[in-house]
């Protein structure tokens, strides 16, 4: 049936565009539009972020040398010009590419869930990254003295294992003051490494029903009131407490619980607080060793964001971007689910970047490429998943 399809028109037909062109409407996205849409721009988009194009001349060029083939790709007839398309990235309401990343979350989320941990609530890990800017030409963006970058905050279900929200700020903010931005969820567990020990934040978990994992600091002020003596292997500690910091108590005036696990591949001790007493220790330290997987979204994440290559150098066009790229992958993870792929979402991501151009069905081309052809994305984590 999609013998005569481009790959990467294949794949576009996996985008709900009337959700897309209800957004366009609802934000007036192609009000006076002569040359490209909103349309066209997301497939130049994607197209250059799939094809991991490393500037934006770099996607004009590689759009001009299949000029022929565009308008089958689904972006239209006409070329686009440099100039032209880094205007729409400056100009055009990021809101348009946000809202469309957010529903594609959800569809993705819906498509892919899963009960891994075989807990009632989802299970979420929280944490940012840091994409460096230059400060001459994204001033808006200023970090350091002579240092410019934006932090993107995600919210990542661990187990559909695709984004569930995402925040982006300037890198000056602290990771914990983006926790105001979660949208908590009755009976969900949330997992924190150590930058998030925020008590006014995670006592608002706890009061919307919800569960956390967050790692403690060192110089956590605290005393035991009730721990367990018979504990299973690795687990050091599991023990209820109370804060004792004046300050602290304020924040979060309940009990708390305590749980010290020792990694024996580090050689190390980890502590974790948390709320979710129902819980077994081993159940709360494999909730966080779980995270690793946003990290490895993150390395996807900022090997796609070609920002400092000026694809567009307002805070508007780097939120198109980061939003091109959530919707990039998000979509891939659909097709991933859809077509009951045995392979991993990297693995598709690398197949697809030398592929967007062939004329070969996409059940084909996943299963007729050599895994040994195929270099996954290096796991960052997993020689110590708690780092």
């Amino acid at each position: 049936m999609n013998k005569d399809k481009y790959v990467f028109a294949q794949l576009v037909e996996f985008l709900d565009n009337n959700k897309f062109r209800h957004l366009v409407d609802k934000y007036g996205g192609n009000h006076y539009v002569k040359n490209i849409t909103c349309w066209n721009q997301l497939m130049a988009l994607m197209f250059g972020l799939l094809s991991n194009r490393e500037s934006l001349r770099d996607v004009v060029v590689a759009l001009e040398a299949h000029h022929s083939k565009c308008y089958h790709l689904g972006m239209g007839s006409k070329s686009i010009a440099k100039t032209t398309f880094a205007t729409a990235n400056q100009n055009r309401d990021y809101r348009i590419f946000e809202d469309f990343a957010f529903f594609m979350m959800e569809q993705a989320r819906k498509k892919r869930a899963t009960n891994i941990f075989k807990l009632k609530g989802n299970v979420y890990a929280f944490d940012s990254t840091t994409i460096p800017l230059c400060l001459s030409v994204f001033w808006w963006a200023k970090f350091r003295k002579k240092k410019g970058g934006v932090k993107t905050h995600v919210l990542y279900d661990l187990e559909a294992q695709v984004p569930a929200f995402f925040h982006i700020s300037t890198a000056s903010v602290h990771d914990s003051k983006a926790m105001k931005e979660i949208p908590y969820e009755s009976g969900s567990y949330y997992v924190f490494d150590r930058g998030y020990n925020a008590f006014k934040e995670l006592y608002k978990i706890h009061l919307h029903e919800s569960y956390f994992v967050v790692r403690a600091k060192k110089n956590l002020q605290y005393r035991c009131t009730r721990w367990k003596r018979r504990l299973p292997k690795n687990v050091l500690t599991d023990a209820e407490i109370v804060l004792s910091d004046l300050n602290t108590i304020k924040k979060y005036p309940e009990k708390l619980r305590l749980v010290k696990f020792y990694d024996d591949e580090q050689g190390r001790e980890f502590a974790f607080l948390t709320n979710a007493f129902h819980l077994t220790s081993l159940e709360v330290a494999n909730l966080y060793r779980n995270r690793w997987q946003i990290e490895l979204f993150f390395k996807w994440l900022k090997q796609h964001l070609k920002i400092k290559k000026f694809w567009g150098t307002t805070e508007n066009a780097v939120r198109i971007q980061i939003s091109a790229t959530i919707i990039a992958y998000c979509l891939v993870a659909i097709v991933q689910h859809d077509m009951q792929l045995n392979r991993s979402t990297y693995e598709v991501l690398q197949i697809l970047s030398i592929s967007l151009t062939d004329k070969t069905p996409l059940r084909d081309l996943f299963e007729k490429t050599y895994f040994n052809d195929v270099k996954e994305l290096d796991y960052p984590l997993l020689p110590g998943l708690y780092d």
